[in-house]
């Protein structure tokens, strides 16, 4: 009886200790349960892996953007560079075409307030001459001697003045300058804008040749009087030089160096192209042995001779005036002084009248500067010529039959002319036996 009560207590404390199991559909429930938040978490692992693998592709897709785009745009800015170039170029070309119609402007009003300078200081200088001169020849008889000798001598010492500083500058020369200088520039600027209307793209080369143009025609022919005046005077007289040194592509070769010296060396091969054959070769070697041995010379020699009597009468008509001014000032004074003094005096200004209208109105200073511009001319065809024959490269040349023309035009003859200088390039026709000019129009 003990022994059963003690083995229910014990069983009921056992129910109340632990609690009852659980059916097995509940046992069911809890493992799936278990097995889907497993797979939950399972997947929400995969799914954070995938995201960081995802996000890790987007990232690397995103650096790749960045280089695709850094490429683009460098692409781009390498476009930018190269597309305006052209744009660029034209329009440095389409500036120094303006410049060039402004120069020429410029120097074309310059040029006539010069040639107004001349005309102006001549008759001044002539009209103050020939008063004080009369003034001179009336003073000894007049019963104002003291003012009109006085007025004699301040005149004729002003007009001294005035010519020296006239001589000095030569307002004719200056003239003669300035409308060789029009006529350059307006051929600058013809010449940038014939390049401007081609078809073909315009390049830096064309800009820098046209630069070194302008740089040149600044340099031979300046706008200010002062300081940078060419000189009049000069002590050794050289063609005048507007246009750039030549550019040679390649040294010469001692074939080339052998034809140009007019030997009997030739190259062997027949040269046909680009419209040069070994007969222009020879006609233009011709050209260039007259032009330097007699129109160049010509114009050099005669400018020598202009310049040698345009220094005496630039010395010579301050000088009479001069003493003209002096003499005056003894007119009335007693004694051989007195009675010779009006008489130099009227004879020295009248002599420095003389000498003032043949040296300005002769415009000596311009016949000068013709010749110097002349002469210039036949150097610069002497360049061109030679810069051609040097080019060993034919198809580098100017076109054969085009400089022919060229040159046919400047010398004013006409091409089937020309072909009677190809004996000239022969070595046994000698300078003193050439006697035909090559120009006909200078």
């Amino acid at each position: 009886m003990e022994g059963a009560l003690a083995r229910s207590l014990a069983t009921a404390a056992a129910a109340v200790m632990l609690p009852p199991p659980p059916p097995a559909s509940s046992l069911r429930r809890r493992s799936s349960s278990r097995v889907a938040a497993s797979g939950l978490r399972a997947s929400v692992s995969a799914s954070t892996a995938t995201s960081s693998t995802s996000m890790a592709q987007l990232v690397a897709a995103g650096s790749g953007i960045d280089e695709l785009r850094l490429v683009d745009e460098r692409a781009a800015v390498a476009a930018l560079q190269l597309l305006p170039v052209g744009g660029c170029e034209v329009e440095k070309l389409r500036a120094v075409a303006e410049a060039a119609a402004d120069r020429a402007e410029m120097h074309d009003i310059i040029g006539r307030q010069r040639d107004n300078w001349n005309h102006l200081l001549l008759h001044s200088n002539n009209s103050l001459l020939l008063a004080a001169s009369l003034m001179a020849a009336l003073a000894p008889a007049a019963p104002t001697v003291v003012a009109l000798k006085a007025s004699a001598g301040v005149l004729l010492a002003s007009a001294a003045v005035t010519m020296a500083a006239v001589n000095k500058i030569q307002p004719s020369q200056l003239a003669e300058e300035q409308r060789n200088a029009t006529r350059l520039w307006r051929q600058l600027e013809r010449d940038v804008r014939a390049t401007l209307a081609l078809a073909a793209p315009v390049t830096r080369a064309d800009v820098h040749d046209a630069m070194d143009r302008v740089l040149a025609l600044d340099a031979a022919y300046p706008l200010p009087l002062l300081p940078v005046m060419l000189d009049k005077f000069p002590k050794a007289v050289e063609p005048a030089r507007w246009w750039p040194p030549t550019k040679k592509h390649q040294q010469r070769s001692p074939t080339k160096v052998a034809a140009t010296n007019g030997t009997a060396c030739r190259r062997a091969t027949s040269m046909a192209g680009n419209g040069w054959t070994q007969e222009l070769e020879e006609e233009m070697r011709g050209i260039l042995r007259v032009i330097k041995a007699k129109d160049e010379n010509e114009y050099v020699s005669v400018g020598k001779l202009v310049l040698a009597v345009n220094k005496r009468l630039a010395v010579a008509g301050p000088a009479l005036a001069g003493a003209a001014a002096l003499a005056a000032a003894f007119i009335g004074s007693a004694g051989e002084a007195g009675a010779w003094a009006s008489g130099a005096a009227v004879l020295g200004g009248a002599l420095a009248a003389a000498v003032n209208t043949v040296e300005h109105g002769g415009q000596v200073g311009m016949v000068f500067e013709l010749c110097r511009n002349v002469a210039g001319i036949y150097r610069k065809m002497q360049e061109d010529i030679e810069a051609n024959l040097e080019e060993a490269d034919v198809e580098r040349r100017e076109n054969g039959e085009v400089f022919e023309t060229k040159v046919a035009l400047q010398l004013g003859r006409s091409t089937s002319e020309l072909r009677q200088f190809r004996a000239m390039a022969s070595p046994a026709v000698k300078d003193e036996d050439i006697r035909e000019f090559a120009g006909k129009l200078v």
